[in-house]
């Protein structure tokens, strides 16, 4: 059983969404939050740190309290009109030829507790403690949390009907050429309909992206809770915000490498190494996008290799070690390069499949990195194999692809 719920959504007044809607908070610096803001932006809100001094720290207390200033003064102002009746949302994206729908709706912090919500990532105290300052300071949830959940036709069903009976409130392109469209399900009927299905035909959702947001709700409805006597668990700090993606809908991006040096090897000696575990070759076509999990591209000296894994290295039933990212770290990365933790390790970086192969080539090529591998991305039935196994994804595995904007809505409690 999952549990979703209706809630009074704050959301922009149509005539500044494409003003305020922003980039999640944590894909931009401080630099950058400052050249993307705007007198209506949401950046106001979730990189508050903007309106105040650079001497300032972006995790004083001063920053959570111009959050709040700013979040109030929007919807005094009519920035943001909160709905005067608890809803379901649908949000739509378009990225090229890719398009995803997802339900926004709140999640059960109780059932996220009971791992009726699955997680596949650790957390960082100090990103978990900066997200439930804001939250405990704003008495809101400002970014939603990207869940996908296994396809139900029906629920897909219901959404297509949603989208061609209705006119969506917002519909815009943004600055990165996304579309984002939206609809209010206010329908009590469908409403009802959709809880009961998540209930009855949904026995798991998954995160996808943003288990730092989700921890942090549930440690500010834990505080809550403690000082609430009269807790009944229906109070709305029980619940966080999320969008709801059926499975087959996402779109994860390969979640790339690159390294500083070879460990002291040569060229030759490094790529004879490589050959106990891979068969290593010129790539035929450049840059080199792998076709298949156990491929991987290489980029050294200007060129090209493509890497292809002897069966014995992905072999086994772990849902994580049959990864190939795990099997790029147990077969080159720890034993040749000497890269034990991915996580500490200063020699080597992360590079979004976003940025394109050529990220990869333009590090290598000014001399910052040595080599650089492309990986084949997980799909969404490996995230949910790790996730219901009780472990975790090794690091940088997910890059999710398009993000959601924030400010499109969020949940007051």
């Amino acid at each position: 059983m999952s549990t979703i719920r209706p809630f009074k959504a704050c959301r922009p007044a149509p005539e500044y969404v494409e003003q305020l809607a922003s980039r999640p908070y944590d894909v931009l610096n401080r630099e950058e939050a400052k050249a993307e803001s705007n007198d209506h932006s949401f950046l106001r809100i979730i990189r508050a740190e903007i309106d105040l001094p650079d001497s300032v720290s972006a995790y004083d207390e001063q920053v959570y309290d111009q959050a709040l200033k700013n979040f109030e003064s929007f919807l005094s102002n009519g920035t943001l009109v909160q709905d005067d009746k608890a809803c379901l949302y649908l949000y739509a994206q378009k990225m090229g030829n890719h398009q995803q729908t997802g339900i926004v709706a709140c999640l059960s912090v109780q059932e996220y507790l009971d791992d009726i919500i699955k997680k596949h990532e650790f957390t960082r105290p100090e990103k978990e403690q900066d997200r439930i300052n804001h939250i405990s300071h704003m008495r809101a949830h400002t970014g939603p949390v990207l869940m996908a959940y296994p396809k139900v036709s029906i629920i897909d069903q219901i959404a297509e009907e949603v989208k061609e009976a209705q006119a969506p409130v917002y519909d815009f392109t943004s600055s990165d050429g996304i579309q984002h469209t939206f609809w209010v399900i206010d329908n009590e009927d469908t409403i009802e309909e959709l809880v009961e299905l998540f209930a009855d035909e949904v026995h798991a959702i998954y995160i996808a992206d943003g288990h730092h947001r989700a921890a942090s709700s549930a440690k500010v409805a834990e505080a809550l809770k403690a000082k609430n006597e009269a807790h009944t668990g229906e109070e709305s700090y029980n619940y966080f915000l999320s969008v709801l993606f059926p499975d087959d809908q996402l779109r994860i991006m390969d979640y790339n490498r690159v390294v500083k040096d070879l460990n002291g090897l040569s060229v030759e000696d490094f790529i004879m190494s490589c050959m106990a575990d891979f068969d290593v070759k010129l790539a035929k076509t450049t840059p080199y996008l792998p076709d298949a999990p156990y491929s991987f591209g290489m980029y050294l000296n200007g060129k090209w290799y493509a890497l292809h894994a002897h069966d014995h290295t992905h072999q086994t039933d772990d849902p994580i070690e049959s990864l190939p990212i795990s099997v790029l770290s147990d077969f080159l990365l720890d034993p040749i390069l000497g890269i034990e933790d991915q996580r500490a390790d200063k020699r080597i970086d992360f590079v979004g499949g976003i940025r394109g192969l050529e990220e990869l080539e333009r590090r290598v090529d000014s001399g910052e990195m040595r080599v650089a591998f492309a990986i084949y991305p997980v799909s969404t039935q490996q995230l949910f194999e790790v996730a219901n196994s009780g472990n975790v994804m090794p690091p940088k595995s997910t890059w999710f692809e398009p993000k959601l904007r924030s400010g499109l809505v969020s949940h007051r409690f």
